[in-house]
């Protein structure tokens, strides 16, 4: 890339790549679970399925950071949709648990190699046109929002298309029929998803230039990788701030996970039927992305007003917890107002966390480097991913009632709090890690804004 992009293509860019990869999972969120019990697979193995995706994302998080942080941000974009290729190929179609335990498999390795690149490839672009102060967070927002949005979508069409080919002529049955059973109306979303899949692919390779690197060799990333997700873990003890990053990102996992494991189930107690259930949580899901990209947009909004990111952080985060607040006390007082109460607190929790992604994720990228840029934000991924496993474990071993969602508040409240305090500046240079295969150490101009 001779020139960069300026600002606008680039946040258009990002904007686009955001949506495509997050549209083709959005289609697999309502029918992934019923299509697994019409294969006839048991609830063991539907959780033994779900495992698969987790530990590999968790396992993999890391070292797919620091590849891209080594290999080039669209090369591994790029390996990522392919791996949803044939995840979601593999869901629709197969038929067995061995074949669709490798799918969820393959779906978290991509989901491992997604997290990071496409915002590193928006911040390097913007800093080689504009400068290491350039505005960052006008485009986290907008692809804050964009990848809400494109959940929010993928959920509604991802529900709707099965029941849509049961209407009129059974198009359903039908297309069963023709395919021998390999394609029901519940695998469809699941394959429209494949096709968009290599739209982004496309559009990851043609539309995402970036500075040549260095041919690499494998001996060379075998040897960069480890020295940069190291850096990367050194990230959270060297530096107040971006600890405080890290941190509120696993009280947002918390939350999250404490709304996505109990929600479900107060949904069916409210309808009086898991399939109606089933129903209204795909409704709420919907509901809480709308949200979520409505508060990713307001968030450089919420940074002038609060007068700082740190303060808009605080705000958001409190925002969240009273959500969180909200759902707990109404568990306590059923009844119709607390229905209300509890939609509104729902609403909040996703609007509170959409706002805080951008401000604090322009604060890290003001913290590092190119080099580890994506192994940050992988960092960061890993930790909510963790402290979502491990609140999943607490809450759904708790009584029901009001306490998970109260533990869940005060997660959060921590992690506002966390805020409040102000620590030393630390220049960016402090972690700038070899980023090519001669392990040459990359720079980044001069010390980064204070907290």
């Amino acid at each position: 890339m001779t020139t960069p992009l300026d600002v606008r293509t680039a946040r258009r860019r990002y904007v686009t790549v955001s949506a495509l990869f997050w549209l083709p999972l959005g289609l697999s969120i309502a029918p992934l679970v019923l299509l697994f019990t019409e294969r006839g697979m048991a609830m063991a193995a539907i959780a033994a399925f779900f495992a698969a995706h987790s530990l590999t994302t968790a396992a993999l998080e890391l070292p797919t950071g620091g590849l891209s942080d080594v290999l080039g941000r669209r090369a591994v974009l790029a390996a990522a949709g392919l791996l949803n290729l044939a995840s979601l190929t593999l869901l629709g179609l197969a038929g067995t648990p061995v074949l669709l335990g490798l799918g969820m498999a393959l779906m978290g390795a991509a989901r491992a190699l997604s997290s990071g690149p496409a915002e590193a490839w928006y911040v390097d672009t913007v800093h080689a046109h504009a400068g290491p102060d350039a505005d960052l967070r006008t485009g986290l927002a907008r692809g804050s929002s964009a990848t809400d949005a494109a959940l929010a979508a993928g959920t509604l069409l991802g529900g709707a298309l099965p029941w849509l080919l049961g209407l009129g002529p059974d198009l359903g049955a039908r297309l069963a029929e023709a395919t021998s059973g390999l394609v029901v109306p519940l695998s469809v979303p699941l394959l429209l998803g494949a096709a968009v899949e290599i739209a982004f692919v496309a559009y990851a390779l043609t539309a995402l230039p970036e500075p040549p690197r260095p041919p690499a060799t494998l001996r060379g990333v075998l040897r960069d990788v480890p020295t940069t997700v190291a850096a990367g873990l050194r990230l959270g003890g060297r530096d107040a701030l971006v600890r405080r990053v890290l941190l509120s990102a696993a009280a947002a996992g918390s939350a999250l996970a404490t709304v996505e494991l109990l929600t479900p189930g107060r949904a069916a107690d409210l309808t009086g039927a898991s399939e109606s259930g089933a129903v209204l949580f795909a409704a709420l899901a919907c509901a809480g992305f709308a949200c979520a990209a409505i508060g990713g947009h307001l968030a450089p909004l919420t940074a002038r007003l609060a007068g700082s990111g740190e303060r808009a952080i605080v705000a958001s985060l409190g925002t969240s917890a009273a959500g969180l607040l909200l759902l707990g006390l109404t568990t306590a007082f059923p009844g119709p107002l607390s229905m209300s109460l509890a939609a509104i607190g729902y609403a909040l929790i996703y609007l509170g966390l959409g706002a805080t992604g951008p401000n604090e994720n322009d604060l890290l990228h003001r913290r590092v480097t190119s080099g580890c840029r994506a192994t940050a934000l992988s960092v960061q991924s890993l930790a909510l991913q963790l402290t979502a496993a491990l609140t999943g474990l607490i809450v759904t071993a708790l009584p029901s009632g009001p306490l998970p969602w109260l533990l869940a508040c005060g997660a959060l409240l921590v992690g506002a709090l966390l805020w409040g305090s102000r620590g030393r500046p630390v220049s960016a240079e402090s972690y700038a890690v070899s980023g090519d295969s001669d392990g040459a150490r990359e720079r980044e101009g001069q010390a980064v804004t204070r907290e």
